[in-house]
């Protein structure tokens, strides 16, 4: 079944812009007035999942940054000239997806900034490739259900890159004797941790809720790590005992594995999936070169690589 996209006049999105709530987050009734409907349309779209929506709190909530970027997706303007999404792949960082791009010749340049930063960018047009890793803790399912909440309507599809390993990594030989998560927890050592925007950061949110633990019960370094390559720096150079990250990062260091199955997946417009950056890439990954890069890092199931997994 298709969304069908809310319309606004002119005169009414003008109205809705000036009525819109200063908070980040609205409420149904906030977001039911800025769209100019009722209330039990927005519980409608909510149902078939056709605007961005947050269970997050328990009770529904609407990113405003994400409705606003949603309403542009839905604008038609087949006359007006509109410049394509700039060559940019935005999203999480993964060690291997940024290499193909770079020796597959895609001409993709890389944004890095989260999971859900990419998803924004994307549904923005401010990117034609996002890459994310989000578990909805509800199903239990990785990427679909959020893309479908993130990229509304019907232009997106969601490919599958890669099932990584994450997990605790330690210093070389683990000389703390760590044993797992809750152990690491309860004996204060000190925890590297990823950005809010992360992919890698829920995960570690949704580890620690299983242990009965948050991040409030931790000891954690200041600088928060960009990248994976950078959490395990943190770790080499003495400046965190631990911290979740990827298999293919930890290299020499100590590894505990917690997630063996987490999946990788790339979203874009049905469009550009057909054009040559994005094919490039794919043409690649089908490579004997890649498949010996992602050996050599380790902790990658590239064995269904390129199945859709979502049409929009």
């Amino acid at each position: 079944m298709q969304d069908t996209p809310v319309e606004l006049t002119p005169g009414a999105a003008k109205a809705a812009v000036a009525s819109v709530p200063s908070s980040p987050l609205m409420t149904t009734g906030e977001v039911a007035d800025y769209l100019r409907v009722k209330e039990r349309t927005i519980y409608e779209m909510v149902a078939r999942q056709s605007i961005p929506f947050s269970r997050a709190t328990g009770k529904l909530l609407f990113p405003r940054r994400l409705v606003d970027a949603w309403l542009e997706a839905q604008t038609e303007l087949p006359e007006a000239g509109i410049a394509p999404a700039p060559p940019i792949y935005a999203g999480s960082n993964d060690p291997l997806l940024e290499w193909a791009l770079r020796q597959s010749g895609s001409g993709l340049a890389v944004l890095a900034r989260g999971s859900s930063q990419g998803l924004e960018d994307l549904a923005a047009a401010r990117a034609v490739l996002a890459g994310f890793h989000l578990l909805d803790p509800e199903t239990g399912e990785w990427n679909r259900a959020v893309a479908r909440s993130h990229l509304p309507g019907t232009s997106h599809v969601l490919i599958h890159w890669a099932r990584r390993t994450q997990g605790l990594i330690t210093a070389a030989g683990n000389p703390h004797g760590i044993s797992g998560l809750k152990d690491a927890a309860e004996r204060g050592l000190r925890f590297a941790t990823r950005a809010g925007g992360a992919g890698s950061t829920r995960l570690f949110e949704q580890l620690l809720a299983r242990e009965g633990l948050s991040q409030a019960d931790l000891a954690t370094v200041d600088r928060p790590a960009e990248t994976h390559v950078d959490l395990a720096t943190l770790i080499e150079t003495g400046e965190a005992d631990c911290g979740i990250g990827l298999k293919a990062v930890a290299g020499h260091l100590g590894f505990i594995p917690l997630v063996t199955d987490e999946s990788f997946d790339l979203a874009m417009t049905r469009r550009d999936y057909f054009e040559p950056p994005i094919q490039t890439l794919l043409t690649f990954a089908r490579s004997d070169i890649f498949a010996r890069r992602a050996a050599h890092l380790g902790g990658y199931d590239l064995s269904n690589l390129g199945q859709v997994l979502w049409n929009g």
